[in-house]
């Protein structure tokens, strides 16, 4: 811990410095970065960690998203009251999908979590008088406001997604630390091992998920604070594969690296559209020599072979 803090604050600030020196284009960028990564980090905690996988995490991040623009547009509320609506919204569930999904285990949670995440997205689109569907809704500027900052002017975004990226990090970091972590750890290595030791798995599962549900919904949350946009897209299947991703490229079970996984993909992206129309076989190629030479995601590999104490 006392050679892991360091590098973690360093990477915290490192990201505040940046927002001084980036030009616009990566100043906005890296502030959708963070909020991404922050729903990586709330991932990595039920599958990095505890070994479950999901295939239906975009439910999470719509919930807080949902919670957090109809109590806007709705209700009238403001964008506090309004922000935490959407992390209780995600919590409650993540509380129901954690009590009925966690019944099953392998495959079958796969594929629960996959059903339960597009019936969100069905309810969604049933409810367009409210939600307004595939279209979504915008939150207008007047609303994004809170003790008299104004959320879209890219400064104030910026430092906000740094900050909920920050908390999330070092609260992370704190997890897998603390008993509860290595109990998580446990059982992704072994749990009915863990189970024989007398430690309750099912509770501890459940701890997972409502922890990783509310992150995400966190995060969903705040992208619809502070990019003024709420969409049923972020519901749909690609929103629950892009973390997964994310994860294996950063190295799953390490802090870090769902922000590099995302980091990498975004700019792999962005750069290689800018050169091909072929981009996605540009992506496809680097995710393939990524997975043969790095099996354990970037920062799984150099926790490997150079920093053997990272979390």
């Amino acid at each position: 811990m006392s050679r892991a803090l360091p590098l973690h604050l360093g990477l915290i600030a490192l990201l505040f410095a940046l927002q001084f020196a980036l030009p616009a284009y990566h100043h906005g960028n890296l502030a959708r970065i963070m909020v991404m990564a922050t729903f990586a980090m709330g991932y990595n905690i039920m599958f990095g960690y505890t070994g479950l996988l999901s295939l239906g995490h975009a439910m999470f991040f719509a919930a807080g998203m949902y919670g957090m623009g109809l109590a806007v547009t709705q209700l009238g509320l403001p964008v506090g009251p309004a922000f935490l609506m959407g992390v209780a919204a995600a919590f409650a569930l993540s509380l129901v999908v954690g009590l009925l999904a966690l019944r099953t285990i392998g495959v079958a949670f796969m594929i629960v979590t996959l059903m339960f995440s597009q019936t969100i997205f069905l309810t969604i689109l049933y409810f367009g008088s409210v939600t307004r569907g595939d279209e979504g809704f915008g939150i207008k500027q007047a609303s994004r406001q809170i003790m008299g900052l104004d959320l879209s002017d890219p400064t104030i975004r910026y430092f906000a997604a740094w900050l909920l990226f920050s908390i999330v990090l070092l609260g992370t970091l704190w997890l897998v630390r603390s008993p509860l972590g290595r109990v998580l750890i446990a059982i992704r290595e072994n749990e009915e091992r863990a189970r024989m030791l007398g430690y309750d798995t099912w509770r501890a599962k459940l701890s997972a998920v409502l922890m990783s549900g509310t992150v995400s919904g966190a995060a969903g949350a705040a992208y619809g604070v502070l990019f003024g946009y709420v969409g049923a897209s972020f519901a749909q299947v690609p929103y629950s594969i892009f973390p997964l991703l994310w994860v294996l490229l950063g190295g799953a079970g390490t802090v870090i690296g769902p922000f590099i996984g995302a980091l990498f993909m975004f700019y792999l992206i962005d750069l290689s559209s800018g050169v091909t129309d072929a981009y996605m076989l540009v992506v496809g190629v680097a995710l393939v020599l990524l997975t043969l030479f790095a099996p354990k995601g970037i920062m799984g590999m150099v926790r490997e072979r150079w920093l053997k104490w990272l979390p």
